[in-house]
């Protein structure tokens, strides 16, 4: 099956289209439908009325884009019309929403004559926050445009001109860096004379390009002053005062070539006579100017970028357009301008120089991408591009007045985190808490990771050292690990990084007497326990024990029981304390700890207190948050008297007497847990009042399943399992862990050995 044919699928299967519209508050009671509508809705209406900025406040406006088409330049397709035109812009709405959380209404309009377009978007102005023109033919592009950042005061932004320019110009900053020329030097050819080409001119020039340095051509060739054919106003301000007529004698020495125009517009024979190292952005779809591999043919030189996301250094102005709005919108701004669009050229360029997270790799089949000149630009699906452009772009609109609404910028980066997850909103509190706690201690907290030459681990001891989360430590050959940071490109990141191969430690002959004086009664003979500690799981949980490592962290390729049960061995699980598995499970509105998911298969009563009040301390010290714990099983409070139940109502017993200050509640079923209507039509004593955020199972086999379950078709984020009730801190990644994991698991192993030391201090 072609792509085309399922694309068609993809477009029709189902709910037809690619959209919907989604109620985002409750409408459920009459009370619900009273505050929703009649009599209600009056009031935000009134107060509206009388200050028609207080629709940011009262309505979805500031959140509101439109993506509007006449339909007259549809992709490489042309003219065919709005209705035809209907698929990209639904297309765009969902782009919107997938990387920067815009709402987008799609509109299309019956309106050949440019006028039209413009009468229609001054009358829609009311309803947006902005407006995004889309595949609208050049030149009433310019010319709509222009007159519509003149009468309006929402922002508007064509993005086939100005996407493509902010994309490509971060590409063409950061290929300087490989020519060893400057930019006022430069001589660029652009080719297209429609709108992205003019835009990219444009552009340039605000980079720095001169404008005597460039030559700007069309299908016809050359733009040369005195040419009428062909010609219109726009193209008229790039017209130049030479004798070239051909593309073919503009290149001859260029220095860099910007396309977006045609296939085979451009030749080999003609980039063999380009400048040295060029500079060659052939950005046709869905076919270049010419192919990367003609391109190579004739000048191994080259620097390359296309719109092809099979080639690399694509352009693709999804990592422009949602970015770009989310500033806008944010900071209430009355137009989109140069200064904010050189802001997002900027902020683009510095994203593609940071290391690269696995998630994106993984999206493009475990490559590897190292800023290069085969990686000028981030992946359309690097979710930091929100996180980098829009704060750019909000930042530049309240230094250049466009702004109504002046945000503090600290707070908006740390707004945006919780677009990409709440993930990235939980982890950054324990990150700021281990910092403090680093501060406190005055000294760096130290994690030995035993599977010191797995990729993934020296990855993640990169970003860990340099979010001085922690001081990580290296098991395994020192020979074969620096090879591996060097293959990475890490060597800077991990100069001086501590590195022990465990054989050949000074620290052997202790270990192993201290381990045979712990397990001398348990079949540990003197020699055996050599041999174990020898092996990195062993000694490592050695050096926590002996305080030559704070934590410990491995299990990235090994099974859970592999880096358990040494750890158990050499450091034991706290006097009185139940082991417990324990995972952060992070939805868009809340977050949540399962507990326990790994360890006790069918926990006693005693051990379910244990795990409840373990977890209730993680949740109060990592996350700042009140713990409110609801004792799980399938029926409520006594309803079945069946001896399964027997544990939870125990539990819950004690945890009362014992605990009186601690919001604990059950045996209750989930639901009864989650929904407060529940409670408070039927169980108005509940103590947790349908509002838990700690989830006890009554078992392994329930709370394994259940976290399993919620993680893999609930949509939502799982950390962990983070252990608790072990003497010293300690962590058992799940085997296949991503770098992203790692580094959160080393930060709550990081904080959970601040909270160690000071709870032994009290």
């Amino acid at each position: 099956m072609s792509i085309y044919e399922e694309s068609l699928i993809y477009h029709s299967s189902g709910r037809k289209g690619k959209i919907e519209v989604v109620p985002t508050k409750p409408v459920a009671t009459q009370k619900d439908l009273s505050l929703a509508y009649s009599p209600g809705v009056a009031e935000p209406c009134s107060q509206i009325a009388k200050d028609a900025m207080l629709a940011y406040e009262y309505t979805a406006k500031g959140n509101l884009v439109a993506v509007l088409t006449n339909g007259t330049a549809v992709l490489g397709l042309g003219n065919i019309g709005p209705d035809a035109a209907k698929p990209v812009m639904e297309g765009k709405g969902i782009l919107f929403k997938k990387f920067a959380d815009i709402d987008v209404f799609d509109i299309e309009l019956n309106a050949a004559n440019p006028d039209d377009v413009i009468k229609a978007c001054i009358m829609l102005e009311p309803t947006f926050g902005g407006i995004n023109l889309e595949d609208i033919k050049a030149p009433e592009c310019f010319y709509i445009e222009e007159e519509l950042k003149k009468k309006l005061k929402i922002p508007v932004f064509h993005d086939d001109q100005h996407g493509t320019a902010v994309i490509s110009g971060a590409a063409f900053l950061n290929a300087l860096e490989f020519v060893d020329k400057k930019i006022e030097d430069m001589k660029v050819v652009f080719c297209g004379g429609g709108a992205a080409a003019i835009a990219c001119a444009n552009l340039y020039i605000h980079l720095g390009v001169r404008r005597e340095n460039l030559t700007m051509c069309d299908s016809k060739g050359v733009i040369y002053k005195g040419r009428t054919e062909g010609m219109n106003p726009y193209k008229e301000r790039f017209a130049v005062d030479t004798k070239k007529r051909l593309i073919a004698e503009a290149l001859d020495g260029a220095d860099a070539f910007v396309g977006v125009s045609v296939k085979g517009i451009i030749t080999k024979e003609m980039v063999a006579k380009m400048a040295r190292d060029p500079i060659i952005f052939a950005m046709a779809n869905p076919e270049p100017e010419i192919t990367p591999e003609e391109i190579l043919e004739v000048r191994k030189d080259a620097i390359i970028a296309t719109g092809r996301s099979d080639y690399p250094n694509q352009v693709n102005n999804v990592l422009g357009f949602p970015f770009i709005f989310r500033g806008a919108l944010d900071t209430m701004a009355s137009a989109i301008n140069e200064e904010m669009k050189m802001a997002a050229v900027r902020a683009l360029a510095q994203l593609a120089k940071e290391d690269v997270p696995e998630y994106v790799s993984r999206a493009y089949g475990n490559q590897q991408f190292k800023f290069g000149r085969e990686y000028l630009i981030p992946k359309p699906f690097d979710r930091r591009a929100l996180l980098f452009i829009a704060p750019a772009v909000a930042e530049a609109a309240m230094k250049s007045g466009v702004a109504r609404k002046t945000i503090d910028l600290k707070h908006y980066r740390e707004k945006l985190e919780s677009f990409l997850g709440f993930s990235y909103t939980a982890m950054r509190f324990v990150k700021k808490q281990v910092r403090k706690a680093e501060r406190d201690m005055g000294r760096k907290i130290t994690l030995v990771f035993p599977e010191g030459d797995n990729p993934k681990i020296l990855h993640a001891a990169k970003i860990i050292r340099d979010d001085n989360i922690a001081e990580p430590i290296l098991l395994g050959k020192p020979d074969r690990i620096n090879a591996q940071i060097e293959r990475l490109g890490l060597g800077d990141a991990l100069d001086g990084v501590q590195i022990i191969r465990p054989s050949m430690s000074e620290h052997i002959a202790p270990f192993s007497q201290k381990f045979f004086e712990k397990r001398m009664r348990k079949g540990v003979t003197v020699t055996s326990a050599e041999v174990l500690m020898k092996q990195h799981n062993y000694f490592g949980a050695m050096m926590v024990e002996t305080g030559l490592a704070d934590g410990l962290i491995g299990g990235v390729s090994q099974s859970y029981p592999e880096v358990l049960k040494p750890a158990l061995q050499v450091i034991g699980a706290k006097e009185g304390q139940t082991l417990a598995g324990i995972y952060m499970i992070n939805t868009k509105k809340k977050t949540y700890w399962f507990a326990d998911t790994t360890i006790n298969v069918e926990p006693t009563a005693e051990e379910l207190v244990n795990i409840a009040v373990t977890t209730a301390q993680l949740v109060q010290g990592s996350a700042g948050v009140e713990p409110r714990i609801a004792m799980l099983s399938f029926s409520n409070f006594g309803s079945n008297d069946s001896k399964a139940n027997a544990p939870v109502r125990e539990a819950v017993k004690i945890l009362h007497e014992r605990y009186p200050n601690l919001i604990v509640d059950g045996e209750m079923q989930a639901d009864t847990a989650l929904r407060p209507e529940i409670s408070a039509e039927s169980f108005p004593f509940n103590k947790v009042a349908g509002d838990a955020n700690i989830l006890i199972f009554p078992n392994l086999h329930a709370a394994n399943i259940a976290y399993k379950l919620v993680w893999r078709l609930g949509g939502v984020e799982a950390i962990g399992p983070i252990l608790v009730g072990m003497k010293k801190p300690m962590c058992v990644l799940q085997r296949g862990s991503d770098v992203t994991d790692i580094v959160n698991m080393a930060s709550i192993t990081a904080f959970d050995v601040y909270n160690n030391r000071a709870t032994a201090k009290k």
